[in-house]
């Protein structure tokens, strides 16, 4: 049981973490255009130079 003092607070420190870096991800736009993504595997870039 004495572990349980050291994996809770580890838990919600990494949780603060992932949870730091999804509102970055959010602010950095990461998920503003996501049809654009979907869209441009669709397109034909093989041009030879």
């Amino acid at each position: 049981m004495s572990v349980l003092i050291y994996m809770i607070p580890l838990a919600i420190f990494l949780g603060l973490i992932w949870l730091a870096g999804f509102v970055w991800s959010l602010k950095s736009g990461q998920y503003e255009d996501m049809d654009g993504a979907a869209q441009r595997i669709l397109l034909d870039d093989d041009s030879e130079t």
